[in-house]
């Protein structure tokens, strides 16, 4: 099976030339509707997903090297598991993720949804061994709150979201202070509070516009120096190789033990929605009767 690719789901960053603050307009089409394809999600979990989609995009563009971000709440809530991760390869942004909730979900806040739980955040680069990881507190009353909360107190500079998602896309803007430039206060000492009331404005359908459009309708007295922006596709292809490694590592006696109990092994890939069913030829495939274990 053949991974699917969109083009038309695109992180733009930007920063205010005359501020201190950049910024950064998600927009995921395909993108998204592929990440949620035959999943079944509840309208309230996909919106909650689709809004940790867009921040998890906007957090691996800005990776000053290629790695992989994860981002995972997990509380006692209804919506009891939100996982996304984006990795930065080759001027290009992949992402996936998936949800996991109560059969039906009552409308609630996203804190009650959430439950009393953690956000875990890690972050894997090609030279790092180990990935970074921190936990914090579910701490905010929406997806947008949380991840403020919890990028402020990460890079220690105040960040703003505008979240929505709902089927057909899942997009937002970003807006953070950066290290004060020279002379940027005395330009504009009032630029942070004033783009924010701006960014407020901001309507879930201008999120459909191109993002040079929006940020000209939103900033229109602002000198914005916008970057070309980053693709983002939907990663997320049948490994067979791995699952069959993993069986390797049961051992013969577990695996065939399981067969013998149940006719079959199935093995289900939850974040990327795959199934892997093997018969009792894969016993021969990994354990030939040689002796020998094939890798």
């Amino acid at each position: 099976m053949e991974d699917k690719h969109s083009t038309h789901s695109l992180v733009t960053r930007f920063i205010f030339e005359d501020l201190d603050v950049c910024g950064a307009i998600v927009q995921l089409t395909e993108t998204w509707q592929q990440m949620c394809a035959e999943r079944g999600y509840a309208p309230l979990a996909m919106a909650l997903l689709g809004e940790m989609a867009a921040v998890a995009a906007v957090v691996g563009s800005n990776l000053k090297v290629p790695g992989r971000v994860t981002f995972q709440t997990r509380g006692d809530g209804p919506l009891s598991l939100l996982v996304v991760d984006c990795e930065q390869n080759a001027g290009q942004l992949l992402l996936r993720g998936m949800a996991r909730h109560a059969d039906s979900l009552a409308a609630a806040p996203p804190c009650e949804l959430l439950g009393d739980g953690n956000l875990l955040f890690s972050l894997q680069t090609a030279d790092t061994r180990q990935p970074y990881q921190s936990h914090v507190l579910l701490d905010g009353d929406s997806i947008a709150h949380i991840f403020e909360q919890f990028m402020s107190q990460s890079a220690q500079q105040p960040t703003r979201f505008w979240l929505f998602a709902d089927e057909q896309q899942a997009a937002g803007l970003f807006l953070q202070v950066m290290p004060a430039r020279e002379h940027a206060e005395a330009v504009d000492p009032d630029g942070w509070h004033r783009v924010q009331q701006l960014a407020a404005t901001i309507k879930r359908q201008e999120l459909q516009l191109p993002a040079t459009q929006l940020l000209e309708r939103l900033f229109v007295e602002d000198n914005l120096r916008v970057f070309p922006p980053l693709p983002v596709h939907y990663h997320c292809p049948r490994d067979e190789d791995k699952v069959r490694s993993m069986l390797v590592t049961l051992g013969h006696e577990e695996v065939a033990a399981i067969l013998a109990e149940q006719g079959e092994i199935i093995i289900r890939d939850e974040i990327c929605n795959h199934e892997y069913r093997f018969g009792a030829g894969i016993i021969e495939e990994l354990f030939p009767s040689a002796g020998q274990i094939l890798h």
